[in-house]
């Protein structure tokens, strides 16, 4: 971990050890900085290192998965306020007495605190909560009774970042809404004034063409209910639908402005988010339900998805497609193997197609955070073997179309090599986009480009 001097402009190491270690705040008198030590995606610890001699506080000694982030010292020294899911359910605000190591939370164990910001020297703290995929802002002053108060006005949406002035008066709110895209609003915190910084273009795209979703809840193969935002064009139906699965899998799908589900919706096609079984913000229970040999029972979800869909969603039942990236490319291959008659179509992006070559070629510095997860080849080898999509490539009967980066340092492009390799000695059809210059997902205007427009165009020769 390096400090920057920006007036002399030099870096040097102040904290180095063969963990994952981020950069987390500096203490209140700037003399030490806040260490974020990620174990695995779920459990981190804190330390508080000396920018001097290099020496290292461990703040948050824990047994079992605890997660903490966001540090903001206050201005006293004496404690810091941040966000853990210590002994709870969820992610919570509190505070962190740095004499006796104590905590003592702030908010209540019933949805995820996500970001904190403090002003005022810790007097004023703000804070968003990810209320079933939905974001609220709230603002907490320390010195005055009452509790926290809910920021009104902002756009229905995901805040996606915020930062709060020095004197805590107004906080600059990035939102991630359905109806208005990705916007800029400032919030004077006392008079609760809210107007909107910034105007993104929108193309030609005309404003009233956006469509919010429906949040809506079914139930899976053991009764849990899934829950999941559902667009739906307009007319009467039945239409065709793109099943739209995020990756992680500790991921959520959250209600903001998604511009390529929003471009299908114009095409005429329904898209489903399910956060299923395993994703985050519906509590440390629910994110384990899929852990290691839980694996499929995420995957049953889909299927479930599917069966909503075409008795309360007005879909077709033979124009249903799967679509995912990263974890959720994992489950697009499994969900068209396991589930072949529920699927018409599956778009994989840098997907996984065999769990075990995956951990065994995965970046290193990647394969500690993932086992925990997945499970080892060592303990969990035959249970891959058994669940791959690699290994019932023969029961797909959906037209796949497969899209990887040859420079993919977390799911290998061996994996795409493997799947449609497989597909093409079936002779059954898919098609690949390899791109030489690109890693984990597609981040170039021109590969952008190229993908939707694939994508689009092999959706409509098999869905419509």
């Amino acid at each position: 971990m390096y400090v920057y001097d920006l007036e002399t402009r030099v870096s040097r190491c102040v904290f180095e050890t063969d963990d994952t270690n981020y950069a987390a705040g500096f203490s209140a008198d700037d003399r030490s900085v806040f260490a974020l030590r990620m174990h695995t995606n779920v459990n981190a610890d804190l330390f508080l290192v000396d920018i001097e001699s290099g020496d290292a506080l461990h703040l948050t000694h824990h047994q079992g998965d605890a997660h903490f982030s966001h540090p903001r010292a206050a201005a006293d020294g004496r404690m810091v306020h941040l966000i853990t899911d210590l002994d709870s359910e969820f992610a919570r605000l509190a505070t962190l007495d740095l004499e006796t190591l104590a905590l003592t939370y702030l908010t209540d164990d019933l949805w995820d605190v996500e970001q904190l910001e403090a002003a005022q020297g810790g007097k004023r703290l703000v804070y968003s909560v990810n209320e079933d995929g939905t974001s609220a802002l709230f603002v907490l002053d320390r010195d005055r009774t009452g509790g926290a108060r809910r920021v009104e006005g902002l756009p229905v949406g995901t805040v996606v970042d915020f930062d709060l002035s020095k004197d805590g008066a107004h906080v600059d709110v990035t939102v991630s809404s359905p109806l208005h895209a990705v916007e800029v609003w400032r919030v004077a915190l006392d008079r609760g004034d809210v107007w909107r910084l910034t105007f993104a273009s929108e193309g030609s795209v005309p404003h009233d063409s956006f469509v919010e979703p429906e949040l809506i809840a079914y139930p899976s193969l053991d009764g849990l209910m899934i829950k999941a935002y559902y667009y739906k064009p307009k007319g009467d139906g039945p239409f065709p639908v793109i099943v739209d699965v995020h990756g992680g899998p500790e991921g959520q799908s959250t209600n903001l402005f998604p511009a390529l589900r929003q471009y299908f919706v114009q095409c005429g096609y329904a898209v489903l988010a399910p956060n299923v079984r395993g994703s985050s913000g519906y509590g440390r229970t629910y994110l384990h339900l899929d852990d290691v040999r839980k694996r499929m029972d995420s995957v049953a979800d889909l299927a479930h998805a599917v069966d909503w869909l075409c008795e309360h969603g007005n879909a077709r039942r033979d124009a249903i497609a799967v679509m995912g990236g990263s974890y959720g490319g994992f489950m697009v291959l499994a969900a068209v193997t396991h589930y072949p008659d529920r699927f018409a179509a599956g778009v994989d992006l840098v997907g996984i197609a065999n769990l075990r070559t995956f951990i065994e070629n995965t970046s290193p510095y990647r394969r500690h955070l993932r086992e925990c997860e997945y499970g080892t080849v060592e303990a969990d080898g035959d249970f891959f073997d058994e669940i791959s999509p690699i290994h019932h490539v023969d029961r797909i009967t959906a037209p796949m179309i497969v899209i990887h980066g040859a420079n993919d340092p977390r799911v290998p492009i061996s994996e795409a090599e493997q799947i449609v390799e497989a597909l093409q000695k079936r002779e059954h059809p898919v098609e690949y986009l390899r791109f030489e210059d690109e890693g984990h997902g597609v981040v170039k205007l021109p590969n952008r480009i190229k993908t939707y427009t694939a994508i689009a165009a092999f959706l409509d020769r098999y869905l419509k």
